[in-house]
């Protein structure tokens, strides 16, 4: 045999066992993957505290008077921590009392824990029943990023849903997907499959939002290395904010939010 024919036969050979070792990365990946996966959802995760009022007024009579809807999923609702005034909603209210123009804030939920973009229809139509709120925050695309959903579809219906509210007069401020590659609930390299479909959620949510007439706050750039950094900032299941994690996102938010309520008053 000519050493032509040798080194033939043993690219080939070397060719064979290239593609069997990356099929069999692979799938050993997949399998690590699917692993992962299993372990995450199996966990035992933070529920909605029932305890919770979900309506609420914060600050002094007198005040000049705001009406502070949340929408979304269970970051709306406050899930991981058991008092009104470490959730998300309630610390963002204490601050717009206690802050320069001292409103009286009305405070409402409609959020739904596991909710998805697709699920935010039935929260407007629910927010707008009544008299209607001044300003609107928007906290969703965790589900819809963990559950491997088109950014591009999930934008679309929060941007349906931001038109919808800012047809009825209503300012809305998003906060886009968090960052998922913070969480401690999932292990790598799940997280960071995960945290890159946050990124892409985030992405399309910001664009869709802007479009619709609301107001973005990235909360993945905004909070997410105080995440990282600390492990303090979730609860107990290493998925859900603790109430330094709801304290973190509620000073990221209050710009927009108090920028969003000023707007609101010169209606």
């Amino acid at each position: 045999m000519s050493e032509r024919d040798l080194a033939t036969r043993f690219a080939c050979r070397l060719g064979r066992a290239a593609l069997l070792t990356l099929i069999a990365g692979t799938v050993g990946g997949a399998a690590v993957l699917a692993g992962e996966a299993f372990v995450a959802r199996h966990r035992r995760y933070a529920e909605p505290e029932l305890g919770l009022a979900l309506r609420a007024t914060v600050g002094r009579a007198g005040a000049p008077p705001l009406r502070l809807v949340l929408l979304g999923d269970s970051s709306a609702l406050g899930v991981g921590v058991d008092r009104l005034d470490d959730t998300i909603g309630g610390q963002l209210a204490n601050l717009l009392a206690e802050g320069p123009t001292g409103r009286l804030v009305h405070l409402s939920s409609v959020g739904v824990s596991g909710s998805r973009s697709t699920d935010l229809a039935t929260q407007v139509a629910r927010a707008l029943l009544g008299r209607r709120p001044d300003v609107a925050l928007i906290l969703i695309g965790a589900n819809d990023a963990t559950g491997l959903r088109r950014s591009r579809d999930a934008a679309a219906y929060l941007a349906a849903a931001v038109h919808r509210l800012r047809e009825a007069g209503v300012e809305v401020v998003v906060g886009t997907c968090p960052d998922l590659g913070a969480v401690r609930a999932i292990a790598p390299p799940l997280r960071q499959v995960v945290g890159w479909s946050g990124r892409r959620v985030a992405r399309a949510q910001t664009a869709a939002v802007l479009n619709a007439g609301g107001t973005v706050v990235d909360l993945a750039t905004e909070t997410g290395p105080v995440f990282r950094a600390d492990a303090g900032t979730l609860c107990f299941d290493g998925y859900h904010p603790s109430a330094d994690g709801y304290r973190v996102w509620a000073h990221a938010l209050l710009p927009a939010v108090a920028a969003a309520a000023a707007i609101a008053s010169r209606h």
